[in-house]
């Protein structure tokens, strides 16, 4: 099944229609999560092992730590695993340009509602505007996704503008472990279970080691709130990127002294 998402660009640019697919069902445990905005909602491995998911707090409004992490971005950012939309939400409210991706249906309709743009798409499909985003972030965890932390640095390479900065919060103790999952709605009487899909869980020491081989360049790590972080730049320095075609999809503010207005276009 696919879906068509209208993705509205800034300063009346045309209108650019995307068919998307429907990865995940109407029915599974973390699309029903988001509807309602409340768990208990985990992270399950094959040997039982649970890893709870704030779903309170992704539905919420964007708190002080994650602020502050907004405000280390450079740019137009591109939230990957925007989930309910909170980032890329307060991101629009600051005039900041900003798209959000995610496989839910359900994530990407509540970023819309609260006025985030966001587009129902895996980060190892196409995107909008490759190799011209200025600051791509990791939240929540999203350092998992796909269960191949190198592949996915790779690809974050691919998608920011040479010398882009990622934002990345791991894990708050020293881990690097990859397994498969599934999400479910734990009760303790009857679980809800969608299907199991591959993960990874890194804290920041792993991040920054592979990040290191991947020719990533550690700019700073830090803690807030009991949660922690680490700012990358990417070492690409030049792209083989063609010029802007003329369908904008998203304005980019590209080195040191940004303008708000110039345009990036999809391609």
């Amino acid at each position: 099944m696919s879906t068509a998402h209208h993705l509205a660009p800034p300063d009346g640019a045309e209108q650019l229609s995307l068919v998307t697919p429907a990865p995940w069902s109407t029915g599974d445990p973390y699309s029903d999560a988001l509807r309602t905005g409340r768990g208990p909602l985990f992270l399950r491995r094959t040997d039982g092992w649970l890893l709870p998911l704030d779903v309170e707090r992704w539905c919420a409004a964007a708190d002080a730590v994650d602020l502050k992490v907004l405000g280390r971005c450079e740019g137009a950012v591109l939230d990957i695993g925007c989930g309910p939309g909170r980032l890329v939400a307060a991101l629009a409210a600051q005039g900041q340009r900003a798209l959000g991706i995610d496989v839910s249906e359900a994530a990407v309709a509540r970023a819309a509602r609260l006025g985030g743009q966001a587009l129902c798409r895996s980060v190892f499909e196409p995107v909008p505007a490759e190799g011209r985003w200025d600051t791509a972030l990791l939240m929540d965890g999203n350092l998992g996704i796909g269960g191949d932390p190198r592949a996915l640095l790779d690809r974050l390479s691919q998608l920011l503008a040479p010398g882009g900065l990622l934002i990345a919060e791991t894990a708050p103790v020293d881990v690097d472990e990859r397994f498969s999952v599934q999400v479910v709605h734990h009760t303790g009487a009857r679980d809800a279970a969608g299907a199991p899909f591959p993960w990874a869980r890194l804290g920041t020491l792993a991040l920054l080691r592979h990040a290191a081989h991947a020719g990533w360049h550690t700019v700073s790590q830090w803690t807030a709130g009991g949660r922690c972080f680490a700012a990358l730049r990417s070492r690409r320095t030049s792209s083989s990127a063609e010029p802007p075609k003329s369908t904008a999809v998203i304005s980019s503010q590209r080195a040191r002294n940004r303008s708000p207005q110039s345009p990036v276009t999809d391609r």
